[in-house]
């Protein structure tokens, strides 16, 4: 699996109609109905606002699309069928329409669409898909910064912090390093 580290945009016309595509990051249906709020916002006048979106969850993977009242299958359908086809997670693309008077066809929708939804996502980098775990730790105050350096080497990071007798923290790590983890300090899962 693979997630968007920045966003993408495109721009064309085809037969006079003018597609715009957006592909964003977001974790969670708040953040897409957001990024497409902000999008649409950009672009009051647009007749159609098509989407798709991919999220990772607790249960799985959610995703969903619309076509924005263009025929069924033919602007939100392309758009999630790529996401698919490319193994992307925790993203979403819209793509806006303004009609330029002239009918496309299913097939050209179909293509239109997509085929900006294509762009949008070439224009952005993506990377592999690391899934993240909450940790709770209770160490010593002379293993912060032997804590702080371990987490650094994994891409991990402190969420909260508590000074008493002892440091509680709160860490976030990738799942695959938990257990080097565990080996070396007195964890409990979040």
């Amino acid at each position: 699996m693979q997630i968007l580290i920045d966003t993408g945009f495109a721009e064309q016309t085809i037969t006079k109609s003018r597609f715009i595509a957006m592909a964003v990051s977001c974790t969670s249906e708040r953040e897409v109905g957001a990024a497409l709020r902000a999008f649409a916002a950009k672009h009051p006048t647009a007749h159609h606002l098509a989407y798709a979106f991919r999220l990772k969850t607790e249960d799985g993977i959610v995703q969903r699309f619309s076509d924005a009242g263009e025929p069924s299958g033919t602007a939100g359908m392309p758009v999630l069928k790529l996401l698919e086809g490319r193994n992307l997670i925790n993203a979403c693309v819209g793509v806006i329409r303004y009609y330029g008077g002239i009918n496309l066809g299913t097939g050209g929708l179909a293509r239109a669409y997509g085929g900006t939804a294509k762009l949008a996502l070439d224009a952005t980098k993506v990377a592999d898909y690391v899934e993240m775990k909450n940790v709770r730790l209770t160490i010593a105050y002379n293993q912060m910064d032997y804590v702080t350096k371990a987490l650094s080497k994994c891409n991990g990071g402190i969420l909260d912090k508590a000074f008493n007798e002892h440091i509680d923290l709160i860490v976030s790590l990738p799942a695959a390093d938990v257990t080097d983890f565990v080996n070396r300090f007195s964890i409990k899962n979040y």
